[in-house]
């Protein structure tokens, strides 16, 4: 079972930055996809950002030119940069890794998630 650790969520004023990382128990090389998903109070979660193991991104429309999504193959991890931060931003940002294996298909992995919170 692939364990994700997310570090970096707190408590930023509007328009700072943070970086959160997502620390993968294995190889981040098995994987198609990487990703951050956010979840509001009250909301669904939705999709900010991906990068998959050729390095192609995509980014929601709310966050573009704002947000960056990297990884570092030597350590396993996936990096979210957050810069010009907004109170909507705010919500339980959650790393998500894919995996497709030849006999069950499509597989996601999810981390605990990390609070984010942006204060006006």
């Amino acid at each position: 079972q692939v364990q994700l650790v997310e570090s970096g969520g707190g408590l930023v004023q509007a328009g700072g930055s943070l970086r959160l990382s997502c620390a993968a128990s294995e190889t981040i090389s098995t994987f198609n996809v990487m990703g951050w998903y956010r979840q509001a109070p009250g909301k669904q979660r939705e999709l900010v950002a991906t990068i998959t193991s050729d390095g192609s991104t995509n980014y929601a429309d709310s966050v573009k030119g704002r947000f960056t999504i990297s990884r570092d193959k030597a350590k396993n991890t996936v990096y979210l940069r957050m810069d010009s931060l907004k109170p909507v931003d705010t919500a339980v940002y959650y790393c998500n890794l894919q995996a497709t294996y030849i006999l069950t298909g499509r597989t996601d992995y999810w981390g605990q998630g990390t609070q984010v919170t942006v204060s006006s």
